[in-house]
């Protein structure tokens, strides 16, 4: 990947705003449900590869 130019005509103004409690609770609960998510793929994917192991032994 190249990088990637600033048009010359446009400026680019990012205003940083704290957060609201709603906004930090929903995103809390995103992060919270994402890594759920990934540890029961993780544990389905190990529990998988000892049936693979145990049918070949």
């Amino acid at each position: 990947m190249g990088l990637i130019k600033e048009p010359l005509d446009v400026d680019f103004v990012v205003d940083p705003r704290p957060l609201t409690k709603a906004e930090e609770k929903a995103i809390s609960e995103f992060i919270r449900a994402d890594k759920d998510k990934r540890k029961q793929k993780e544990l389905r994917a190990k529990a998988k590869s000892k049936r693979k192991s145990k049918q070949l032994a």
